[in-house]
């Protein structure tokens, strides 16, 4: 197996484990304890960690049959910018109830939508 795709899927695996113990620990911890509007902040964040997991693992598995691809590595890589920035900065807000931190999540969702364009011009790329 490439490194690249090794490195991704262990990466989609490993945030969705994450994703999931987030996700418990919000149900079961923070439900009694957060307003309504910043448990669902949380769970906004929840629901893109989980889903950036499986584009990860996604990256990895199509790593696996085109693994010089510069577009697919900048793909993951900027999935996983994306997780930080964008769910990280939605975890941290709800948490702490700073509204400043709503700054930093856009970035996060740039990140996302270029790394699922880069996802598909690396597509585009390997059927020429």
């Amino acid at each position: 197996m490439p490194q690249i795709a090794k490195t991704f899927l262990i990466l989609g695996g490993f945030n969705a484990a994450l994703a999931v113990l987030f996700g418990a620990f919000g149900a079961h911890a923070l439900k009694a304890r957060l307003p309504a509007d910043m448990l669902a902040i949380y769970q906004t964040g929840i629901h893109y960690h989980l889903f950036h997991s499986l584009g990860l693992i996604a990256v990895g598995l199509v790593a696996m049959q085109i693994p010089a691809s510069a577009y697919l590595k900048g793909a993951g890589w900027l999935m996983l910018a994306g997780v930080v920035l964008f769910c990280g900065s939605l975890y941290i807000l709800s948490l702490s109830g700073q509204r400043w931190l709503g700054m930093v999540t856009p970035f996060g969702g740039i990140s996302f939508i270029l790394s699922w364009t880069l996802f598909v011009i690396a597509l585009f790329k390997a059927s020429s």
